[in-house]
């Protein structure tokens, strides 16, 4: 990626400013990119459910998930961005093969720790991501409003209601505490990589290079923690294609496509909307009752994210 160098203050990367005669186009795109944010969420947040009934091994289907993704993708992107991924460019490549490394590693720690603490402090600890945004943020730079910081751990808390976390100190249950920690570090670098190279290149030629060095990283992890790869009936192989379709096609892909306008914070701040959505998809479909908290938990993660969001708007309205 060749993004042009400027002598300005770093903006949070994906925001671009508004002219006056630009700001209805603007807020137009910013309507648009919230509308597709809402349907990433509802897409990741039927991962959960549908692993849960999938009688497959969690890092085969990991990697299915990314190879039929890749599939897909990929006579699309041979079709329509031939031109680009020939000539993306180093540093765009490099990043997005980074990216996909970085979600393999996501993958691969926080599927394992599920088996090894409880679900809900492996579910606690692996969402801190926007957390770890936004001090990595802070690292290269960037100096976030007071408001995203407030934003951010209100909407964590909000998860901590949900999912509680009761750290233990069996030494199985701590790796996998570490495990479910590492996860969320790894998810934050993948929404900054990601926001990274989305400045010059389309979703479709980043995506297709992600997920491609994402399956092959988990089809190693496979092949080395012997985790079949096959011999599923055909309702599991609906699940997993289900999986790929909602869960990576429309959400993944999706949150990829608006990390560009929205930015890395807002982004990963919103994905933890993806618990307290689980627990309700669960519980319409697999007839689970949902936990007393997931209602207010839910408002608690919405008025983080609110705050993200009016800390995001101040910051690129233009001035009077």
């Amino acid at each position: 990626m060749t993004a042009p160098q400027s002598t300005a203050a770093p903006a949070d990367p994906g925001t671009a400013p508004a002219g006056p005669g630009a700001t209805g186009g603007v807020l137009a795109a910013r309507r648009l990119d919230f509308s597709l944010l809402a349907v990433a969420i509802a897409g990741v947040s039927m991962s959960a459910p549908l692993i849960a009934s999938t009688a497959a091994p969690a890092l085969a289907i990991a990697f299915w998930r990314n190879a039929m993704a890749v599939g897909v993708l990929s006579p699309v992107a041979l079709w329509r961005h031939r031109g680009e991924l020939r000539h993306m460019g180093g540093r765009a490549l490099g990043l997005s093969l980074a990216a996909g490394v970085v979600l393999a590693l996501h993958f691969g720690m926080w599927l394992p720790s599920l088996t090894m603490t409880s679900v809900a402090t492996s579910t606690a600890l692996c969402t801190t991501t926007p957390i770890w945004t936004t001090l990595i943020l802070r690292a290269r730079g960037h100096r976030p409003p007071g408001l995203v910081w407030a934003g951010t751990v209100l909407a964590v808390t909000g998860v901590l209601i949900l999912t509680g976390l009761d750290l233990s100190t069996d030494t199985r249950a701590l790796a996998g505490d570490a495990l479910a920690l590492g996860a969320g570090m790894a998810a934050a670098g993948y929404v900054l990589l990601g926001a990274e190279v989305r400045r010059t290149a389309s979703t479709t030629a980043y995506t297709v290079v992600c997920y491609g060095t994402t399956a092959v990283a988990l089809l190693g992890a496979c092949l080395v923690s012997g985790s079949a790869l096959g011999g599923y009936d055909g309702r599991t192989w609906l699940k997993i294609a289900a999986l790929t379709v909602v869960a990576q096609l429309l959400g993944h892909s999706l949150l990829n496509r608006v990390v560009r306008g929205l930015g890395p914070a807002t982004t990963s701040t919103a994905i933890l909307l993806e618990t307290p959505g689980a627990a309700l998809i669960a519980a319409l479909w697999l007839g689970q009752t949902p936990p007393a908290a997931a209602y207010p938990a839910l408002g608690v993660i919405l008025a983080g994210l609110a705050l993200v969001i009016l800390a995001d708007r101040r910051k690129t309205a233009p001035a009077a």
